[in-house]
């Protein structure tokens, strides 16, 4: 991977400087007016049936009502994640890696009352963040850094629990499980919700996962990519869960939305063909 001929401490490749840019400019509907539904700001997707009750009444405001819906889907994901984190108490320290504009975070700080901190490579995402943190007066509890996840800079053993919430196909996985396994602490949790394409369908993307790549600048990985990396870092994988056919809901809904992207389709084609998995894994290191 090229290297920036300026090196920054942070962004050392021109791909981490192109997703940075990316993120820095995003103002994606899709991302901010589910957000302003609880002033909960999510970058993932959501699982789970659609409340189709929720979509009856005057037409006039059925867009206002799917948002709303898109909203608890997503919600629903991110709860489904910390479900996974173990036993977590309030002395605890806990990592949200690829933490956007801190959404995860803030409920894994109501639900756990630990200290958390998140990282991300967009300068604008962590400046929105803390000022969420500020606004909810929990600035003191949990606090987000313009920090790459391959090079987080906390100590050894410093977290109980770390987790990436779909960004880990940003980065090459076996230099991030060592970076995650460093900072763990011994039988430490990690957990990845994440898309990966199906082995089983061959050794390369399918066409609709290769439209996600390019529509997010990234690289979505095997599925075995994952134990394998996982397997060298001394993270054992204890629970895997399959979430795909309870994300496909969230992405039909979405197709429908005002918010819809363009990509909703080639999500929907990679899903349903089985080229593409969502998938929960938890890992305790070792």
């Amino acid at each position: 991977m090229t290297t920036l001929d300026t090196p920054s401490p942070v962004l050392t490749t021109r791909y981490q400087q192109s997703v940075a840019d990316y993120w820095n400019e995003e103002k994606d509907p899709v991302n901010i007016r589910l957000g302003d539904v609880t002033g909960t700001y999510h970058h993932h997707y959501g699982i789970g049936a659609v409340d189709h009750t929720a979509l009856e009444g005057p037409e006039e405001t059925r867009e206002e009502r799917v948002i709303a819906e898109m909203h608890r889907l997503e919600i629903a994901q991110a709860d489904f994640l910390l479900d996974q984190l173990g036993e977590v108490g309030p002395d605890d320290r806990i990592l949200d890696a690829g933490s956007g504009r801190g959404g995860t975070s803030f409920m894994a700080n109501l639900r756990f009352g630990s200290r958390g901190d998140g990282i991300s490579i967009s300068e604008e995402q962590v400046k929105f963040a803390n000022q969420q943190a500020e606004q909810r007066g929990v600035a003191d509890k949990v606090a987000f850094h313009f920090r790459n996840m391959l090079d987080n800079g906390f100590p050894d053993a410093a977290f109980r629990s770390v987790w990436n919430n779909e960004s880990t196909m940003y980065v090459d996985l076996y230099e991030l499980f060592a970076e995650h396994a460093r900072v763990l602490k011994p039988g430490g949790r990690y957990v990845t919700i994440t898309g990966c394409f199906n082995d089983v369908h061959g050794r390369q993307p399918s066409r609709a996962v290769s439209q996600i790549d390019a529509h997010y600048i990234c690289d979505i990985h095997p599925r075995s990519a994952y134990f394998a990396a996982m397997a060298a870092n001394n993270l054992l994988p204890i629970s895997v869960v399959d979430l795909t056919a309870a994300t496909i809901p969230y992405w039909e809904l979405r197709a429908g939305s005002s918010v819809a992207t363009g990509i909703e389709s080639a999500f929907l084609t990679a899903y349903k063909e089985g080229s593409f998995q969502y998938l929960m894994i938890a890992a305790d290191k070792v």
